[in-house]
């Protein structure tokens, strides 16, 4: 099975205009921090198990820091999800590999105040664009836990396809689970063009 090439189908249920991504920046610390704690038992099942210090103002400069850095190298894109201009979320473009593949994978949360409402399937749709039209590349990739349906409904409205399972894919809220593996193509794929059109 192959993901959809061509934009996605339209939403039904347009998501408010306030959403916008920005990569992030060191100032980011103390707000994440914030979202992080206030968010921790709301995102257990679904995040890697974090120390306490990740949920600090310094444990967050130490992780911006790493992101910053991977940004600058090309290796990621990593994205704050911003709704009315206040911190709602993250979404980075991951692993980012050049050459034949032209490839990364995406990984997103929203904050629970946020959830339901849109944010994450529009936030999806922004960091595409800037996949396939800002750095070109080709294909993006995402998994799921197969129990996180609201996660595979954002990812099935932005034009990803399920490809398959990952048996015991991840080790999240304290054990191994299994999850679907999504893929979609950049709209300007022709199963020949190595990157877009100028």
């Amino acid at each position: 099975m192959t993901a959809l090439a061509g934009p996605p189908p339209p939403l039904a249920d347009r998501p408010q205009p306030g959403v916008r991504l920005r990569v992030v920046q060191m100032a980011d610390a103390e707000a994440l921090a914030a979202l992080c704690r206030s968010n921790r038992a709301y995102l257990r099942p679904w995040e890697p198990e974090r120390d306490d210090s990740y949920f600090t103002v310094d444990g967050q400069r130490d992780n911006l820091h790493s992101l910053v850095e991977a940004y600058a190298t090309g290796e990621m894109w990593p994205g704050v999800i911003l709704v009315d201009g206040e911190l709602a979320g993250r979404i980075s473009l991951n692993h980012i590999l050049r050459g034949p593949l032209q490839t990364c994978f995406v990984g997103y949360w929203v904050a629970r105040a946020h959830a339901g409402r849109g944010v994450a399937t529009e936030a999806l749709r922004q960091a595409l664009d800037v996949a396939f039209d800002g750095l070109g590349l080709h294909r993006v990739e995402a998994f799921t836990r197969v129990d996180n349906l609201a996660s595979q409904r954002v990812l099935e409205r932005n034009g990803f396809t399920a490809v398959g399972t990952a048996r015991r894919h991840i080790h999240v809220d304290g054990r191994w689970h299994d999850e679907r593996f999504f893929e979609r193509l950049a709209p300007w794929d022709d199963g020949i063009t190595l990157t877009p059109p100028a």
